[in-house]
């Protein structure tokens, strides 16, 4: 017998097992908000959901649009589009609107749903059927009168998302994951974090990004109470864990340097020291001595994961096993600031050119509408990840450096080519070059290397607020240097190691 691997198992199991149990406790700040709802009540919502978009005339395999914030209504998304066979396009809130504009009409998306704080600026997006969250989507949406139609002919290997992101080029590619990668990702993580129903987990992490990671359903098939923080805020994170009694979240590094700055201000025990809280950081690997932090003033536990978008994203973990219980704290550190192993069903491998290959279940179906890109990516059976990596004799992986131009600063990636191609629309700008940087805060900072033409008179204030006029604030350069000439290669590329050395002389590795 063979049962198809869907969303839908996540939720079914929600309901049957924990109907009377909180499932989401919505952001108490937020207009609208849904408050704390049951399994229950989230199953009865997400099927009325689903009967409102049969009842819109959106077919299985048309693409519903979602910018928003994290909250309850862009969470039960998760659920009722792709359970229904239909594509969920979660698009990162922070952009500009010509960079949703550009997803909603690549996508082909017949649904946008917009977060009401973000309608201002998004008011030139539209799509066939255009609806703010809250009472608007509740009233257009929710039939609970009626069934839903049943997804005939319910598919694993059917596209559940197409989350873009950020790569090489200047346009953001959409990744296709099925509900089998997201089925694997999601078991896989929550068997590797240990995720039972005894948890409570914070919605630290953007949902939009990659999916939450895939634990926003594994957290569902657990029964896991599922606290919503709207945004992030290292006081209130700590407020959140001590009020909800949280055990886990994840994070990108930024986060948790909040989370260690906030620690150091609060008044009275760190809440969930002490109790197995464990923090899940992924984005760009953290130096040991916040490996240390985290566990010595915090007192919760450090847990490293490595992937991308394009792996749904779990491809290896690094926490601590009991054979490292006895070591000094800062050996300990020193292991568990390695990417990680595989995790179960994953393949690595460190292609000649120094580059992580991987082959798993839970790697992308292909780039949407992009079949040169998809065959690039997944050329010879493996998934070329852009990282420069390598295994040690553990079968460890650490990332030594990325291969692919893509900088990435508190956690969200970002094109440089997209960055470089947004200052030569700058009057004066000759030539340029953007690299990321460390920075303490962010993992990395972007910075931009201008040439300006002769004559030109430009300053750093010019070049910064000319890119935050054009695209999503994180995007655009915290600093500018101005140079006589860009190194390049004789065949006239340009040679962007010469120009992060100055930056990164010393560190063994070119992430932070």
């Amino acid at each position: 017998m063979k049962v198809p691997l869907l969303v839908n198992d996540f939720l079914d199991r929600g309901e049957t097992v924990f109907a009377e149990r909180v499932a989401v406790v919505d952001e108490p700040d937020c207009a609208d908000n849904l408050g704390s709802v049951t399994y229950a009540e989230l199953a009865r919502r997400v099927r009325a959901l689903q009967a409102g978009l049969d009842e819109l005339g959106v077919d299985p395999g048309e693409r519903v649009a979602v910018v928003s914030p994290n909250a309850a209504r862009l969470l039960e998304l998760f659920y009722a589009v792709p359970g229904s066979g239909r594509v969920l396009v979660p698009i990162n809130f922070r952009l500009r609107s010509e960079e949703v504009e550009y997803i909603v009409e690549h996508s082909g998306a017949s649904v946008l749903l917009v977060d009401p704080t973000l309608d201002d600026d998004l008011g030139t997006v539209t799509a066939k059927h255009r609806l703010l969250l809250g009472e608007q989507s509740d009233e257009a949406l929710l039939r609970f009168v009626r069934e839903p139609q049943r997804w005939a002919g319910a598919d694993e290997d059917a596209t559940a998302t197409i989350n873009y992101t950020s790569g090489t080029t200047a346009r953001p590619k959409g990744v296709q994951i099925t509900h089998r990668n997201i089925w694997v990702n999601s078991t896989t993580f929550g068997w590797h974090a240990g995720v039972g129903d005894r948890d409570v987990y914070l919605h630290t992490l953007p949902m939009f990004h990659a999916n939450g990671w895939g634990m926003l359903y594994t957290a569902c098939a657990m029964g896991v109470p599922q606290i919503v923080l709207r945004k992030v805020d290292g006081p209130e994170i700590l407020r959140r864990v001590d009020r909800h009694g949280v055990t886990f979240m994840c994070a990108a590094p930024a986060v948790v340097n909040a989370v260690l700055d906030a620690g150091k201000e609060h008044d009275g025990p760190i809440p969930g020291a002490g109790r197995a809280t464990r923090v899940i950081c992924a984005g760009a690997p953290p130096p040991s001595k916040t490996i240390e932090r985290i566990e010595s003033e915090l007192g919760w536990e450090f847990i490293q994961i490595y992937g991308l978008t394009e792996t749904s994203p779990f491809l290896t973990m690094n926490r601590r096993k009991k054979e490292w219980d006895d070591l000094p704290l800062a050996d300990a550190a020193q292991k568990l600031v390695r990417a990680g192993a595989p995790a179960i069903g994953v393949r690595l491998a460190i292609s000649d050119a120094g580059e992580v290959l991987a082959r798993s279940n839970v790697v992308l179906e292909g780039y949407w509408q992009q079949p040169d890109a998809t065959a690039d990516a997944l050329d010879g059976g493996w998934f070329h990840t852009g990282d420069g990596g390598s295994l040690d004799d553990e079968g460890y992986l650490t990332i030594s450096d990325r291969k692919k131009d893509v900088i990435i600063t508190g956690g969200e990636n970002v094109s440089s080519i997209e960055v470089e191609d947004c200052l030569y629309s700058l009057e004066g700008v000759a030539e340029c070059a953007v690299i990321g940087v460390p920075d303490e805060k962010w993992g990395e900072t972007i910075k931009a290397v201008v040439v300006p033409a002769p004559g030109a008179s430009l300053d750093e204030a010019t070049v910064i607020a000319h890119c935050k006029k054009r695209m999503a604030g994180y995007k655009s350069p915290t600093s500018v240097d101005f140079v006589e000439a860009i190194p390049r290669t004789a065949t006239g590329k340009v040679q962007k190691f010469k120009l992060r050395e100055p930056f990164w002389a010393g560190r063994d590795r070119q992430v932070n």
